[in-house]
């Protein structure tokens, strides 16, 4: 038999907890917010530097990316999607990702991409196209399929889902041939 009466502790707690002030029983919700907030992409200027060479981002065409790990404040940037995607699916990386956004090459100049953050995991990547960024060939990104479509189209290569990409395909060897400002 199952009783539906509520324990005298029960009943205590619940009072207990009704006399609580509003502002602290929301401060969980405050935390969580300022949580989801910290999570936001974060917007480069002339001195972001890249997390694996120090490059300077703002100097480079094609699109950017950046990491929000646990833990951490600030995110870690990447001057090229091809080493996003080196450092995601290399064996050594175990640090927990909270986070983790590219640029919407359908949205923003690939001489001098500014803004248009997306979700990596939602964006559509193309792959093998004519278009360089800061190490020579990279993997465009993109919010809609028609756009990454539109460009695989113009510039070439092939249209994949962030799941479609393997580390076979992430070559980080000869950047540096590609780039003429080291």
């Amino acid at each position: 038999m199952t009783c539906s009466c509520i324990t005298r502790r029960r009943a205590l707690g619940l009072a207990a907890l009704a006399a609580l002030p509003a502002s602290m029983l929301l401060a969980g919700c405050g935390d969580k917010a300022a949580s989801q907030a910290s999570l936001a992409p974060v917007e480069i200027d002339r001195s972001t530097s890249c997390e694996l060479d120090g490059m300077l981002l703002a100097d480079y065409p094609g699109p950017k990316a950046q990491i929000h790990y646990a833990g951490q404040d600030k995110p870690v940037f990447f001057c090229d999607t091809v080493e996003l995607f080196h450092t995601l699916l290399a064996g050594e990386q175990v640090r927990p990702i909270r986070a983790v956004y590219v640029q919407d090459m359908g949205k923003t100049s690939w001489e001098e991409p500014k803004g248009h953050w997306i979700d990596a995991k939602s964006a559509i990547y193309v792959l093998g196209s004519k278009r360089h960024g800061s190490m020579g060939p990279t993997i465009a990104s993109f919010a809609e399929e028609a756009d990454a479509t539109k460009f695989a189209q113009e510039y070439g290569g092939k249209v994949l889902r962030y799941g479609d990409i393997k580390l076979d395909m992430v070559d980080l060897s000869g950047g540096a041939l590609h780039d003429s400002r080291m």
